[in-house]
């Protein structure tokens, strides 16, 4: 159990580790008697080809499960006492009557304790004219008991192989203390307080009155974290704390930068499925601490400082881009996403990425054909908390960095990603020179350069516009069949001249695949408020007829297109499923000859001029 003790212990860092040795006397033929009344030898830790193994019990009944309330160093809800983060720790019993050190593995989740009932906002609205007020919701009841036991979440998986498994609520959640801010700097310092509680530094009780000391002498302190969308996202922001002893983290479909979540270059966008979605809107969603009155007034803040009316990027925000202190990240750090995620989109993931490889911090990428969601496979993260948190060299720094599941789901391994042998692409648009309303995606210029116009129409689904044949509703450009595969690996852009004729207005841009026969595939997408052009931080206001440039990113991605298919880029106004939705009407007027899209392909020029001459 988690001892009293009147004082915080310090950080223990020695470990105890049995390497696994072949039973060599047993095949020698020589017999080892024991006596009868002999107790079985404690279990240890032990590794095989690099990998941990399930050597202690798997009888949770066995093992010691309990709980606590680490004190914080932050005071979110304003009560005037520290907030206190609720924990639960489940651990082999070895850890008790052998006096063995385990690592930890830990998931911060506010959502343990299930969540409230919301209301998005409407975004059937003018461009920055969004409601005051959305319709209220019935008051949240207790549904999920989260004491004595918060989560049986890894411990089957990890236990057995000599980790520790902690769960911890957010705050604000369950029975934690402390206030949900949507990545606020306080919910980044819930897990460092865990993490330095882990090692010595924070103190811990054994209820909630803090009358009695708890202290995690049984742990090397070295700590991981894992875990799922917002239980991703957390480990992303205590690593930003710069925390000693969190030694690795997988975030898997992680935010790394919440702005990017719910805008895009001035735009608010919503993550997929989820139209109308906001910062306060989550943060009522995840309150779900007994007192339902003491955060409210910080969730009224967030509703006031989000800002729907500009999207603007602002200082708010910067307080939840985790890659500001991205310097500040040394846990070792594999990442996980989906190729497909339209929920937490592929630009958290990507940026992450980029700044661990700059901060030359460990890394690898696991990317997936699914959607939210997909831990990398068992093999790969046991490698990763093996090495990271029990010091085992197995040589996962010698292995390619990159696994990438391709799209006939075979696993494939690559030096990095992006693609080392990627190279940007610049391709130039031409108009339709036919009355198919399809225009020209070429390394030359090619087709009308006259003017083409599209009226904006947010009812209408982007993949349907993508997919007719013609339509006033989208402007449309292909490149020639592709003779041969390309493969598409990093962060697709495009440069688009044109004009307005009004004084706001979306824009959007898809990158996608015609193929041969069926359907065409929206591969990726990019969205920009008009009023964003220089930077997603300042409004600056357009004068409706007059021309201007319009560069923005799509979401990253890895994909290959087919022979056979042509690479197509889609542009249209308002996204149904993503943006505001303003009435219809707007019209924009693109210039093609002055407009471009850039494609990071492998290969690079060179290989598209061979497909497209193998077409």
């Amino acid at each position: 159990m988690i001892r009293a003790v009147p004082t915080t212990a310090g950080r223990r860092r020695g470990q105890r580790v049995a390497v696994a040795m072949t039973a060599a006397l047993a095949c020698a033929g020589v017999a080892i008697a024991s006596p009868a009344y002999a107790s079985p030898e404690p279990a240890e830790p032990t590794f095989v080809d690099g990998l941990s193994q399930a050597v202690f019990t798997k009888n949770s009944a066995e093992w010691v499960n309990e709980e606590a309330w680490v004190e914080s160093e932050v005071d979110s809800d304003r009560d005037g006492l520290p907030d206190l983060v609720h924990i639960d720790v489940s651990r082999v019993p070895e850890t008790e009557s052998a006096g063995l050190k385990v690592p930890v593995l830990m998931e911060l989740s506010p959502y343990y304790a299930g969540g409230s009932q919301v209301t998005n906002w409407s975004v059937d609205h003018e461009i920055g004219d969004p409601p005051s007020e959305k319709e209220p919701w019935p008051a949240y009841v207790p549904r999920n008991r989260t004491s004595p036991t918060i989560s049986r979440s890894l411990e089957s998986t990890w236990v057995p192989r000599g980790f520790a498994v902690v769960h911890a609520e957010g705050f604000g959640s369950g029975w934690s203390e402390g206030c949900p801010t949507s990545g606020g700097t306080n919910e980044s310092l819930a897990g460092k307080a865990v993490v330095d509680w882990l090692n010595g530094r924070a103190t811990a009780y054994t209820s909630p009155d803090r009358t009695t000391e708890v202290a995690a002498d049984w742990t090397t302190g070295s700590v991981g974290m894992i875990g799922t969308s917002y239980n991703g996202t957390l480990p992303i922001g205590v690593a930003s704390t710069g925390v000693e002893g969190l030694d690795a983290i997988v975030p898997v479909s992680a935010i790394s930068n919440w702005y990017d979540y719910y805008r895009a270059n001035g735009a608010v966008r919503a993550p997929g499925g989820y139209q109308g979605e906001d910062l306060d809107v989550l943060a009522d969603y995840v309150y779900t601490r007994f007192d339902q009155e003491i955060c409210q007034p910080v969730i009224d803040e967030l509703r006031a400082n989000q800002d729907r009316v500009t999207g603007d990027e602002s200082a708010f925000w910067d307080e939840r881009d985790y890659l500001a202190n991205a310097d500040e990240i040394t846990a070792a750090t594999l990442v996980a996403h989906g190729l497909n995620d339209w929920n937490v989109m592929t630009k958290n993931a990507a940026d992450l990425y980029e700044a661990l490889k700059a901060n030359d911090v460990p890394h690898q990428i696991y990317l997936h054909q699914g959607g939210h969601g997909g831990n990398p496979n068992d093999t790969l993260l046991n490698r990763w908390f093996t090495r990271y948190l029990y010091d085992i060299e197995n040589g996962v720094e010698a292995l390619p960095k990159a696994y990438v599941v391709r799209e006939d789901r075979t696993l494939t391994e690559y030096a990095e990603w992006p693609d080392p042998a990627m190279s940007e692409v610049k391709l130039k648009l031409g108009g339709a020179a036919t009355s198919d309303g399809v225009g020209t995606i070429a390394v030359s210029r090619s087709g009308s350069k006259a003017s083409e116009d599209l009226v904006d129409d947010a009812s209408l689904l982007a993949a349907d516009l993508a997919a007719a044949a013609s339509s006033p509703n989208r402007l449309a450009y292909r490149t020639e069949v592709l003779g041969e595969a390309m493969r598409l690996s990093g962060t697709p852009s495009v440069s688009l001249r044109l004009s307005v004729d009004r004084p706001k207005a979306n824009l959007t841009a898809l990158l996608v695949e015609y193929p041969a026969t069926g359907a065409p595939k929206i591969i990726t997408r990019g969205w920009m408020d008009v009023e964003n052009r220089d930077s997603a931080a300042v409004t600056d206001p357009i004068t409706p007829g007059r021309a201007y440039d319009f560069a923005f990113e799509l979401e990253p991605k890895d994909y290959v297109f087919s022979a056979g298919s042509q690479i197509g880029l889609v542009v249209l106004s308002s996204d149904h499923e993503f943006t505001v939705r303003p009435a219809p009407g707007t019209t924009l007027m693109l210039d093609p000859s002055k407009s471009t899209v850039h494609l990071p392909l492998v290969g690079g020029m060179g290989a598209l001029q061979q497909s497209l001459h193998a077409g």
